[in-house]
């Protein structure tokens, strides 16, 4: 296993105290790009990270909030497709100050393509736009930790400092409303509330409240009452083809 500094090395960081989501950004930007593609490109008074032909492509690690402006304006004349990696496993790697592994270990943790809607919250009403796509990148990630004294009591003082790609998985593109959709357990019943939703995905209520509420945004889901203090939703029906979905 390289150590964490020969990564901050490939990746042009300087040492652990500097790595990270630069590093995971890198790794998925090289991942990603195709022999033609133009990096780091100023596009409208944005730089974008690869330009593919007429493709505009942004990668993005974290929340999808800071890119809200930037993509809204980005695909008023240009396709869009925003890259995100979803963490289906991660391994905890244990460094030291140096860099160098101390311990690492698998993470009991699983994700799963559902997670995207914690991310999609930001601007879920965006997939509506013809213009716009989202590709979710199935990963496996190392996540790096050094000792802290005082610090992330929950982890006894070890802090993350960073993430680095082991490698992708799976993919799956979003190009509409109804993609988005289709993540939707297929047990369900007509009605439902967030509380079965969960059940039936095996997802906590959280994520089932995210994915609830981004879907309604892209007109896919509609409330259809209450029961009790839950809200009830139902599936919209299909569209014609050829009529986008409205947003609410």
């Amino acid at each position: 296993m390289p150590s964490v500094l020969e990564d901050c090395a490939v990746c042009g960081l300087a040492a652990i105290g500097t790595l990270n989501e630069g590093a995971l950004h890198a790794q998925l930007k090289d991942w990603y790009r195709r022999p033609g593609d133009r990096v780091e490109q100023l596009v409208d008074g944005f730089v974008v990270d690869l330009v593919r032909g007429e493709l505009l492509v942004e990668i993005q690690t974290g929340s999808f909030a800071p890119l809200r402006r930037k993509l809204e304006r980005l695909t008023r004349h240009h396709g869009v497709r925003l890259v995100a990696p979803v963490p289906l496993l991660r391994t905890i790697v244990r460094v030291s100050d140096e860099g160098e592994p101390l311990s690492s270990r698998r993470s009991p943790r699983r994700g799963r393509v559902e997670d995207i809607f914690k991310r999609l919250v930001s601007l879920p009403a965006l997939l509506c736009h013809p213009q716009f796509e989202l590709d979710l990148l199935l990963t496996h990630q190392d996540e790096l930790r050094v000792f802290r004294h005082g610090r992330a009591f929950r982890r006894r003082g070890w802090v993350v400092v960073g993430r680095r790609l082991v490698s992708v998985e799976d993919r799956v593109r979003l190009t509409c409303p109804d993609d988005a959709a289709r993540l939707l357990p297929r047990n369900l019943p007509a009605l439902f509330d967030t509380a079965q939703l969960a059940d039936a995905a095996a997802i906590e209520r959280r994520l089932a409240q995210q994915m609830t509420y981004c879907l309604r945004a892209m007109g896919v889901l509609h409330t259809a009452g209450k029961r009790g203090n839950a809200i009830v939703h139902r599936q919209a029906p299909t569209p014609e083809p050829g009529s986008p979905r409205e947003p609410l």
